[in-house]
């Protein structure tokens, strides 16, 4: 071996790959689980009709409730005691904004650089 050429680098296995997703995804599930258990009593409030503020709160936060929901806590995701309408679009738009943040990166994808698309000629 050549003193300037850089050792191999070993692949992880399956087994590794496969037991890093598991671990990230456990712990990715208990700080949701532990986020929304903090942030479900302050975000919904007893004693007034939930407006459109409060929809748009609860629709981002939904996806949180997941965890909670799978593990067997009956946590709230949806005010009962709502506006009507206003809460509703507010509902909607709060579940779609948190897709476009925390879903729609996995989407993206870099456009490829070429010479020939830059429009420089060499």
């Amino acid at each position: 071996m050549d003193s300037t050429q850089a050792p191999a680098v070993k692949k992880p296995t399956w087994i590794k790959i496969l037991l890093r997703k598991a671990v990230t995804l456990v712990f990715v599930t208990v700080v949701f689980g532990w986020l929304y258990s903090w942030a479900a009593p302050w975000a919904f409030a007893p004693n007034q009709p939930a407006g459109f503020k409060y929809g748009l709160l609860h629709g981002a936060m939904m996806p949180l409730s997941l965890p909670s929901l799978v593990i067997g806590r009956d946590v709230p995701i949806y005010d009962p005691k709502n506006s009507g309408r206003s809460y509703k679009i507010g509902y909607i738009c709060g579940v779609n904004i948190c897709g476009l943040v925390f879903i729609g990166p996995l989407f993206w994808r870099p456009r490829p650089t070429t010479s020939a698309s830059s429009g420089k000629s060499r």
